[in-house]
């Protein structure tokens, strides 16, 4: 994107990496520490044009757009919006790919009370980076696999494979009670709503959206089970709310699963959700390749399976 100023209104020119964004998306990245109501109302009041014609946020850039930006003020925010730079353990990593480890606790993006995630901080690591994007999202609690586009063409190859249920992502969780079956496919439509204090829950319902999770019993013990789940549709926490809905709440689960027994396990060790994102299996946006990336349990998960197989 080559920049071309003109007194205090900057014209920035749509080349072929950011071809194919939302106005409003690449304002948010040109704009940075810019309010999202703020930029919501330069594009409503006309003050930003495409190629010397009004647009509304849905309009997509194409290469060779002409963006005029007006001038906007913020005030300094510095020590807010700090984000430090850190790296994540690399599963793998090139020109157009990276997969990495990421650690529970650690939210993938900021907002909703959150400053900065995983896509901040290492866009912070590597100020070089033309383009890095989040390909999918997982929870905050959730350890494990997660993606990131190196290059536009890269994203959009992926979010398509994804749709049409071309990748394979599987998660490996503890669950409390005695899992019978081998494998198990659960189809429960789920619905999106807020609680009355903002929070953003899942349950299921008959008018939501389709859903698919199949389970394969890994290991049971008296009261708990090990299970990977396979994902076939990718629903806001689709498979904490369809093992909750089963009566085999997630371990650690502090959203839908059982409170009392969390407080026992935290005292056991278990301080957090026991959901990790073991593998992802895909075709390499750019090349064709097939690709398989593997996430080994964590440690302070491994540590508590140990616990189970020595009876607590």
């Amino acid at each position: 994107m080559k920049d071309l100023s003109k007194e205090s209104v900057t014209w920035a020119e749509i080349d072929e990496e950011s071809a194919g964004q939302r106005i409003d998306n690449f304002l948010c990245k040109h704009l940075k520490g810019v309010p999202k109501s703020h930029i919501y109302r330069i594009l409503r009041s006309g003050e930003v044009r495409v190629n010397k014609k009004r647009v509304d946020q849905t309009c997509r850039l194409q290469p060779g757009d002409q963006v005029r930006i007006p001038p906007v003020r913020v005030a300094e925010q510095q020590e807010r919006d700090y984000v430090p730079a850190l790296e994540f353990p690399i599963l793998y990593e090139d020109d157009a790919l990276l997969a990495v480890d990421k650690p529970s606790g650690v939210a993938v993006h900021g907002g909703s009370g959150v400053s900065f995630g995983v896509i901040e901080q290492l866009r912070s690591a590597r100020p070089q980076a033309k383009f890095l994007e989040l390909v999918h999202r997982l929870d905050r609690e959730t350890s494990g696999v997660l993606l990131l586009a190196k290059k536009r063409s890269a994203l959009t190859s992926l979010h398509e494979q994804m749709r049409e249920g071309k990748t394979d992502k599987r998660y490996l969780t503890l669950v409390a009670g005695k899992w019978r079956n081998a494998k198990q496919h659960v189809k429960l439509p789920l619905h999106k709503f807020n609680t009355p204090d903002g929070e953003k829950r899942v349950m299921v319902r008959e008018d939501g959206q389709a859903a698919h999770t199949v389970f394969a019993l890994q290991k049971a013990w008296a009261e708990y089970s090990l299970l990977e789940a396979q994902l076939k549709t990718g629903r806001t926490h689709q498979i904490r709310v369809h093992l909750a809905h089963l009566g085999f709440p997630i371990a650690g689960d502090d959203k839908y699963g059982d409170f009392a027994r969390n407080k026992v396990l935290a005292k056991q060790g278990l301080k957090r959700m026991f959901l990790h994102a073991h593998s992802i299996a895909l075709t390499h946006p750019l090349t064709g390749e097939p690709l398989r990336f593997t996430a080994p349990l964590p440690k302070e998960l491994q540590k508590f399976v140990g616990k189970l197989d020595a009876g607590l």
